[in-house]
């Protein structure tokens, strides 16, 4: 019996093995596209961007700088909070150079299923609370907390775990930007990151 075990054990292992390590290139083959196509929805069109990796309370955070000629069309920032309902949420929030919020994009989140998932729904509460405004002009709290950002009904956690990625995203921004307040921000480096180029799709 303990021969079988062993056997059907280590065949088991052996083929989960071997699945990851034929999906591993594709499933981080995927993820990298869902960044670069996160990262045209969320700017305007650009010809190239420079990645700049940095920590915002002791979270990791990329910033994408994109430049159309010799202009800067905006900065694209991968952020995360751990204070979701269900887990971590990582988002993509595009910034004009002066610091307003074009888009959000979420990347992945595992929040309640018709209460927190809303947060990825166009035009839904959170998403419309920030667009088009500067964080730097506004009170970056859900209105529970006495912020100025409509929370997602009956979703004030998941809520706020948005308003924190949001918020991180800011930091980021200000800090690689040199514009608004970099509270909590370490270890910035740089790097050009030239499978950006392009732009946006047709």
């Amino acid at each position: 019996m303990v021969a079988v075990l062993f056997t059907i054990t280590l065949v088991a292992s052996a083929g989960v093995g071997g699945v990851n390590m034929i999906t591993a290139d594709a499933i981080a083959e995927a993820k990298k596209l869902a960044v670069t196509q996160a990262v045209k929805n969320v700017l305007p069109e650009f010809d190239r961007s420079e990645m700049t990796e940095l920590t915002v309370d002791e979270i990791p955070v990329k910033v994408y700088t994109a430049v159309a000629g010799d202009e800067v069309a905006g900065y694209a920032v991968e952020s995360m909070t751990k204070m979701g309902f269900g887990g971590a949420i990582r988002m993509m929030v595009g910034f004009s150079p002066e610091g307003e919020v074009l888009n959000v994009n979420v990347l992945e989140q595992s929040e309640t299923p018709g209460l927190g998932t809303k947060m990825c729904d166009e035009g839904n509460a959170l998403i419309g609370s920030v667009q088009g405004k500067n964080p730097a002009d506004m009170k970056l709290k859900v209105k529970k907390d006495g912020g100025d950002v409509d929370a997602l009904t009956a979703a004030t956690i998941s809520s706020r775990a948005y308003v924190d990625a949001v918020a991180r995203a800011y930091a980021a921004f200000a800090s690689v930007s040199g514009k608004g307040s970099a509270d909590g921000v370490t270890g910035a480096t740089n790097g050009d990151d030239d499978s950006w180029k392009g732009g946006k799709d047709e």
